[in-house]
């Protein structure tokens, strides 16, 4: 989807022509990511599948200077990018090359997720596959550009993100023919671990009939007006209604206290996390997160730096994987209340929580809440 662009200067011939989109999730009204709109350069769109070196180079060129242009309004949020699904057919080379640029640019292939074009269902179901495959060894996260290709191949690439097209959400809220489309895909990305993305959402009212299909995140004008950047104002969604008593609770939900996770690969070693908590004093805790986007460790900073700096600790541990030095994520959902929360942080004897990772419905990570900042609030309010 390209919303259209807000009258303003012309773009600099070094700088892409771009929109930023909040990507939003429907129950807690939280932006998750940032997708970028930008059209593929000129010397990519030859339109021929097997795509020469050069154009390969022309689109990792501007992937990169849409992640820098991204780095001046918000370097914390994932970032969503547009990719040509023709660039499947390329080999390593393109891979190992888009991944040197993004990191020269601060930005780790978990951080990316890439979206492919409608170009998608024109290709060979194996070039798909095995291109999906390719990026998603390389750490890189794929996004299907368009829920127009057999609900076979979904489950069989298993992408992290499924579009579901503006002309299928468009009055999901009114026709029954668009909610069963809705809640079938719905369905399918749910069975196969895929996240389903609404796209064109318009109206609070089609908020609610996303999240009644299953429907768990969502971006379109409803959420933000043309020329949104990243760290702007979103509209709230709708308060959810249905059976969850602490939502009862009065005062503020705990996704207005959540700041941005700092999270690692289940994988990362020991030494990379205490470069982490070296490079920012400020950091209190890391989160281990698996290729779903589930946390499946917290690293306390002040336990694991007695475990590594102490004696021998480096030796012991640098090289081995961090999980062996984490513990269990205590984890709310972004539905419950401040106060609810605060509850659960209490809930443990033996174990008292400094953070709490707050999930979506499918207990995928969307942030940290500090239980300092619950305690502030709450005691002024």
């Amino acid at each position: 989807m390209t919303a259209p662009r807000a009258a303003g200067p012309a773009p600099r011939p070094d700088r892409p022509p771009l929109d930023f989109q909040p990507i939003v999730d429907l129950d807690s009204g939280a932006v998750v990511a940032v997708e970028i709109i930008s059209p593929a350069p000129a010397a990519a769109r030859s339109g021929s599948l097997e795509m020469p070196a050069q154009e390969l180079e022309a689109i990792a060129e501007w992937l990169l200077a849409l992640v820098r242009e991204s780095a001046g309004t918000e370097s914390l949020l994932p970032l969503v990018l547009p990719l040509p699904a023709r660039t499947l057919m390329a080999r390593d080379g393109f891979v190992d090359l888009v991944d040197s640029l993004l990191r020269r640019a601060g930005r780790r292939p978990r951080d990316i997720t890439f979206m492919l074009g409608a170009d998608l269902a024109d290709l060979p179901r194996k070039i798909v596959v095995s291109g999906v495959a390719r990026l998603r060894t390389a750490g890189f996260r794929c996004g299907f550009g368009t829920a127009m290709v057999r609900p076979d191949l979904v489950v069989e690439a298993a992408p992290f993100l499924m579009r579901m097209d503006p002309g299928i959400v468009s009055g999901v809220a009114t026709d029954q023919r668009h909610a069963t489309v809705v809640e079938g895909l719905a369905r399918i990305g749910r069975g196969s671990g895929v996240y389903a993305m609404a796209a064109g959402v318009d109206t609070a009212e089609d908020v609610v009939r996303l999240r009644r299909c299953g429907v768990k995140v969502g971006t379109g004008p409803f959420f933000a007006e043309t020329g949104w950047r990243p760290g702007g104002r979103v509209t709230p969604v709708p308060e959810p209604t249905a059976g969850r008593d602490e939502a009862a609770d009065d005062g503020p939900r705990v996704t207005e206290f959540m700041v941005p996770p700092v999270g690692f690969d289940a994988d990362t070693t020991t030494e990379q996390v205490l470069e982490a908590f070296t490079d920012d004093t400020a950091l209190n805790s890391a989160i281990l997160i698996d290729h779903r986007e589930r946390p499946v460790g917290v690293i306390d900073r002040t336990r694991f730096l007695l475990s590594v700096t102490g004696r021998y600790g480096h030796a012991l541990h640098a090289k081995r994987p961090a999980i062996r030095l984490a513990e269990s994520p205590r984890t709310v959902p972004a539905w419950m209340s401040a106060i609810s929360a605060l509850r659960v942080a209490g809930q443990d004897t033996e174990r008292v929580y400094d953070d709490l990772v707050v999930v979506n419905a499918y207990g995928q990570c969307l942030g940290m809440v500090h239980i300092s900042d619950l305690i502030q609030s709450l005691s002024r309010s």
